[in-house]
């Protein structure tokens, strides 16, 4: 099936920068995973979310150096620790009088502790943590395309039925409730759902900067729409826009493709910024 599909990319792309079979395979993660991440950064913005995000991505540190230590691919720890993470989040806050900034700071900073603990003890692990940290598109394989492409239409389908349900829970939550809205299960669904988005995307733009990737197009978005409906579509377009270009841009400037699409997502922010300005 890629086969056929790569075939269908040179058909389309006749481009120089296309040529290449890792930089097909680049394309279609970033086509995945740009708009994916952007989707769901509509709810991380409007929610005031972002120090979530940022938890669970910088817990992949430690998920990526256990998996390393145990002799586990790397991959399913650090989605499983991240996982663990995003929802042991949500049931302190939910059980605890603490504010939801304090409990994310407790198990950001545990998470942080951890991995510093294990690569401080196993120095020979650092050079393993590099391609997690500043990502490393150009190294996915097909099994992690397809991994992307299966979470990509777990949001889409959990976005297309609850948006509306989750927009409510998250402005006003016993409306929701009066509404028949399920909060705590849908509230742990996107836990969950975000965290694996997040881990995912780790892979493609790295853990210091896939926050970004998360919010930065979402605010855009925000700036330049009327609506929430807007603004997710907004918010879409800019996060595949940034993506492909951040990625052809990194193939003739030979620079770091996760930083890349995140300076253009920024331009997109400038520039909405502007717009915005100019309507007041």
């Amino acid at each position: 099936m890629m086969d056929h599909l790569y075939s269908f990319m040179d058909l389309i792309l006749p481009f120089a920068w296309a040529n290449d079979l890792f930089m097909k395979r680049a394309l279609l993660a970033v086509m995945l995973v740009a708009p994916m991440c952007a989707a769901m950064g509509v709810m991380v913005v409007n929610f005031r979310m972002a120090f979530f995000s940022d938890a669970i991505s910088h817990s992949a540190f430690t998920g990526v150096a256990l998996g390393v230590l145990f002799g586990i691919n790397p991959l399913y720890t650090l989605i499983g620790f991240g996982i663990v993470v995003g929802l042991a989040i949500i049931s302190v806050r939910r059980w605890s009088s603490l504010s939801v900034d304090t409990v994310i700071g407790v198990f950001f900073s545990f998470a942080v502790a951890l991995g510093i603990v294990i690569i401080s003890a196993r120095k020979s692990l650092t050079r393993d943590l590099q391609s997690y940290l500043y990502g490393d598109v150009l190294a996915v394989t097909d099994g992690e395309i397809l991994g992307m492409a299966l979470i990509f239409l777990a949001a889409l389908l959990f976005l297309g039925f609850w948006f509306n349900s989750l927009f409510l829970s998250g402005i006003n939550e016993r409306l929701a409730k009066a509404q028949g809205v399920r909060v705590k299960a849908l509230e742990y669904a996107y836990a969950l759902l975000l965290a694996l988005v997040v881990t995912l995307s780790i892979r493609v733009i790295g853990l210091l900067l896939v926050t970004a990737m998360l919010v930065v197009p979402a605010a855009a978005g925000r700036n330049l729409a009327g609506s929430i409906r807007a603004m997710f579509w907004w918010a879409v377009g800019i996060g595949l826009a940034s993506g492909a270009l951040g990625l052809i841009a990194s193939y003739y400037w030979d620079s770091a493709t996760g930083a890349t699409i995140i300076l253009i997502a920024s331009a997109f922010f400038l520039a909405s910024q502007l717009v915005a300005a100019i309507r007041k």
